[in-house]
Parts: structure tokens; C-alpha cells; sequence
């Protein structure tokens, strides 16, 4: 069973950075679809990005081209690099592994 940790979350400032990480524990790592998610407040959770084995990738269309998620099977860990941070993606950041979702990392982007 896949066990999953997220880190990097924090509060910053409009136009910033974070990155996030996504430590998982288990077997079969490289072989599933990977990804994250995000819930704002009183909003219902969003698709934020994910990456397949093969490191296809898909983005929201609300961060395309200032979201980066990347993954490296080596080490077990999934990141998303996060720039130009706006308000709007104020939100609980979950990690997922096929059907396993982690416990969440909140971000906050004052404005």
C-alpha cells in the first residue's frame, strides 16, 4: 500500500515561488500515474497537474505555464514548482498515487 507525505507548502507573496514535494512509500512507484490536486476555501477540489510513468504531462489550464510537475522514480518523490504565485491558488495542495491521496500541504498567496 502506498503511503504519501507533502511538504513545502507556506505562505508567500503574490508572484513568488514554492515547491512542493511528495515523498511515497510503497511499491510499484514508478509504474502509476501521478499527480496533485487542490482544494481552495469553500471550493470543491481541482485537478492541478499530473504525470504519467512514461512522464507524460497534463495541466489545469489555470496553471499552465507557471506550474512544473516533475518526478523522480529514483528517490520516490513527485514535485510541483510552483511560480508566479497568484491568490486564486490559495488552496490545501493534495499528492496523488493512483488512488491513494495524501494527507495535504496548505499554500497560502497573500496578495
Amino acid at each position: 500500500q502506498v503511503q504519501l507525505v507533502e511538504s513545502g507548502g507556506g505562505l508567500v507573496q503574490a508572484g513568488g515561488s514554492l515547491r512542493l514535494s511528495c515523498a511515497a512509500s510503497g511499491s510499484r512507484f514508478s509504474l502509476s500515474v501521478m499527480g496533485w490536486y487542490r482544494q481552495g476555501p469553500g471550493k470543491q477540489r481541482e485537478f492541478v497537474a499530473d504525470i504519467t510513468s512514461s512522464f507524460s504531462l497534463n495541466y489545469a489550464d489555470s496553471v499552465k505555464g507557471r506550474f512544473t510537475i516533475s518526478r523522480d522514480n529514483a528517490k520516490n518523490t513527485l514535485y510541483l514548482q510552483m511560480n508566479s504565485l497568484k491568490p486564486e491558488d490559495t488552496a490545501v495542495y493534495y499528492c496523488f498515487v493512483g488512488a491513494t491521496v495524501g494527507p495535504g500541504t496548505q499554500v497560502t498567496v497573500s496578495s
